[in-house]
């Protein structure tokens, strides 16, 4: 093993021997190298007369660039975009995504909590998740309806056994009781258990309550208290999108983080649906936890190297320019007022749908799974025909898209359909089921 990887282990081994448990083997082998990116870093800050480091090509002192891309981008300097970022992200972005993190959730309050690492994406950190914690047969435990990517990333690239529970509970609210069962089932059988809390949730749309956010907790408190060493993975891809009162505004994370020492909360978030900007892919990892001492500089400094490195071993680096973007974006002055208003479009395209299927004639034929946040909700077919062959003869006949989602179930993207054409559509889907 390389010596730099059993320096970081030595340390969270130190620190915190259940997150060091928690470690896939990749995990435990990850490190940030000391080769260029290091001598590189020490020769931008020493070398005043000639730097000859780093493999990018400059005229003047400045990246080099070719004028129809520069031209392309105004009002950003080339050497702050064109070059290399670091494969922690660019320093001011991760201090500013850290900063949100404790302006939007108030259990934060006290707590420490790493910095985020920036990822290409939230798809890129959980997959760097998986390479950090995942190992072949460990144990992932998320809802029977869930995010067809999950099986790429954890079963097919890591081997990981999916352990599967219902989402809801006679379709009215969270499944606490098939949750908590399944907790339970899985902890009795290993050490170690992954969680995974994705809310909003895709591709239903639900967020819980505050009260079933308090029952989530509780139960993977318990579950650490017996032993169990508990992975929580909150995939917050679209946090922030909460329409209804009553409903969990903070993330599951904040509750989470220095619950117990053998509870590593991991969230998984991003610019790329919070602040609607898709195509630039940048996301972060962040991580709480309860550590032995209260110090906990040397233990967040391991993860975040390892994380690093991981990343650098990966994809180098998430787009410069992307991350520069974000982080003009999230510092402009007219930036919550522009948020607030996508928001509110969002928002009443939800509660549009709500009023629309209130209608008894649309409950004879289908039933829509609870949903109050999001991007989506989606709908439980009653009669015999598939989610398939309705989503086959919906593109065919009619020219709609829809997602089906198992035997039954279709997904609905509300994100993307104007306020106004909310009727139609279900009046669309209302009508192809009729024909069947």
């Amino acid at each position: 093993m390389n010596p730099l990887a059993e320096e970081l282990n030595h340390i969270i081994k130190e620190k915190s021997p259940s997150i060091f448990s928690m470690l896939s083997s990749l995990g435990k082998e990850a490190f940030f190298p000391k080769g260029i990116l290091s001598q590189s870093a020490e020769a931008k800050e020493k070398a005043y007369k000639f730097n000859a480091t780093i493999g990018i090509a400059t005229e003047n002192n400045k990246p080099m660039f070719i004028n129809s891309v520069a031209s392309a981008i105004n009002g950003i300097d080339t050497a702050d975009y064109l070059t290399y970022a670091s494969s922690y992200g660019i320093p001011e972005l991760r201090q500013r995504w850290r900063e949100l993190l404790f302006n939007k959730n108030s259990s934060l309050f006290g707590k420490n909590i790493s910095l985020p690492v920036a990822t290409a994406g939230v798809t890129n950190g959980l997959s760097i998740f998986a390479d950090m914690f995942i190992d072949k047969k460990d144990v992932i435990i998320m809802p029977s309806m869930n995010w067809g990517n999950y099986n790429m990333i954890f079963s097919v690239r890591k081997g990981a056994n999916i352990s599967l529970y219902d989402l809801f509970s006679d379709n009215k609210g969270f499944n606490i009781k098939g949750f908590e069962k399944k907790i339970k089932e899985e902890a009795a059988k290993n050490n170690k258990i992954t969680v995974i809390l994705n809310f909003p949730h895709n591709p239903t749309g639900y967020s819980v309550s505050d009260k079933e956010a308090d029952a989530i907790v509780d139960i993977l408190y318990k579950t650490a208290e017996s032993g169990t060493n508990v992975i929580a993975l909150i995939d917050d891809a679209y946090f922030g999108l909460v329409y209804e009162e009553g409903i969990l505004k903070e993330s599951l994370f904040a509750r989470l983080s220095g619950l117990h020492k053998n509870i590593l909360a991991v969230k998984a978030d991003g610019a790329t649906k919070e602040e609607f900007v898709w195509g630039l892919r940048v996301g972060f990892v962040t991580y709480g936890c309860k550590e032995l001492d209260d110090d906990y500089s040397e233990l967040y400094e391991a993860l975040e190297k390892k994380t690093a490195g991981s990343i650098r071993g990966a994809i180098s680096n998430a787009s410069h320019l992307s991350q520069r973007l974000v982080l003009n974006l999230l510092n402009s002055p007219t930036h919550a007022a522009e948020k607030e208003e996508k928001f509110n479009i969002l928002k009443k395209r939800a509660l549009k749908i709500k009023e629309v299927l209130k209608s008894s004639r649309y409950s004879k034929k289908f039933e829509a799974f609870p949903f109050n946040s999001g991007y989506f909700m989606c709908i439980k077919l009653k009669s015999d025909i598939t989610a398939e062959s309705l989503r086959q003869a919906l593109l065919s006949k009619y020219g709609v898209g829809l997602i089906a989602v198992g035997e039954k179930n279709l997904r609905v993207a509300f994100s993307s359909i104007n306020e106004e054409d909310i009727p139609e559509l279900f009046d669309i889907i209302l009508k192809c089921i009729n024909e069947f």
